[in-house]
């Protein structure tokens, strides 16, 4: 298997904290390299501004990326897709399939991302049963806000990563039939809303993708995109967070230089590039995810 890991970094003297290192693996040949080589280029470029995280896996090819992988952000909207895993499971461990109210707020909350749809779904799981659906998952350091504000669960890559390769493949957490549900909706997200890690994603394949976008008095933005690429021979998910940049603009296009070099470097021009689409405007305010349950 090859392996690719920039030079270590230097020795910790005082105060001085390591450099987080950009570190991938592949069993396809030359693949871990370059995708190092791209990731910290866009990661350690002098004019980015606050944090960033990535994770990725392609089981085509073996591959998995993490930089600062292990890092806490606010999860902002990006929690909704926990909700929704949530709500499958809870269907699931009762037998049956999402009553028609349900699927109603669980389509707002994934292809809008509404939050009223979410307080209402969040309020009515309950924190005992979401925690449950985490210790499922293994997302062991995802830990949502005890004072009931979702949008400030705290959520880290490498657990939205596993998320994701939960969704695209059979385990034991949610069937076929509820993971087909959870990436039709995330197949859906609204054309507004489809920014981020689907960034120079190739023409055949289905994304699946749910963003947050959150700002903060303190600390700037919290912007963070989290996909799934399936079909055609696809099968990678890729996740980036963002936060203490001054403005949304500026994380969206961090988060879609990485993603477009990572589409690029596990596909080549063999499917081609997603067809340019015109850009809608991005949100230019918060997602609104600071809104509580209510249960406080």
């Amino acid at each position: 298997m090859a392996t690719a890991s920039p030079a270590s970094a230097m020795p910790v003297t005082g105060a001085e904290q390591p450099r987080p290192q950009v570190s991938c693996t592949s069993a396809k040949t030359g693949l871990a390299t370059q995708l190092g080589k791209d990731i910290k280029a866009v990661v350690e470029d002098a004019a980015l501004k606050g944090r960033v995280s990535v994770a990725l896996y392609d089981r085509t090819t073996g591959t998995r990326c993490a930089f600062n992988a292990d890092q806490q952000y606010d999860s902002a909207s990006a929690v909704k897709v926990i909700v929704l895993g949530t709500l499958l499971r809870q269907a699931q461990d009762e037998h049956r399939d999402l009553t028609a109210s349900e699927r109603t707020l669980a389509t707002n909350m994934i292809t809008t991302s509404d939050n009223d749809a979410t307080t209402t779904l969040w309020k009515q799981l309950g924190l005992a049963r979401i925690s449950g659906f985490l210790h499922l998952a293994g997302m062991e350091h995802t830990s949502p806000d005890p004072d009931g504000y979702w949008g400030l669960t705290q959520i880290n890559a490498s657990d939205q990563l596993r998320l994701m390769a939960l969704l695209t493949s059979a385990n034991s957490v949610l069937d076929d039939g509820h993971r087909a549900c959870a990436l039709d909706l995330l197949n859906r997200v609204i054309p507004s809303q489809r920014w981020g890690v689907p960034a120079g994603a190739p023409s055949d394949a289905t994304v699946h993708v749910k963003n947050g976008w959150l700002q903060r008095t303190g600390g700037g933005w919290r912007v963070h995109s989290v996909g799934a690429f399936t079909g055609q021979g696809h099968d990678y998910g890729l996740v980036v967070l963002s936060a203490d940049n001054t403005d949304m603009p500026a994380s969206v296009a961090v988060i879609e230089n990485i993603a477009r070099k990572v589409h690029t470097d596990l596909n080549g021009s063999v499917s081609g590039p997603r067809k340019a689409q015109r850009r809608q405007a991005l949100p230019s305010t918060s997602d609104g995810s600071l809104v509580p349950d209510g249960n406080r």
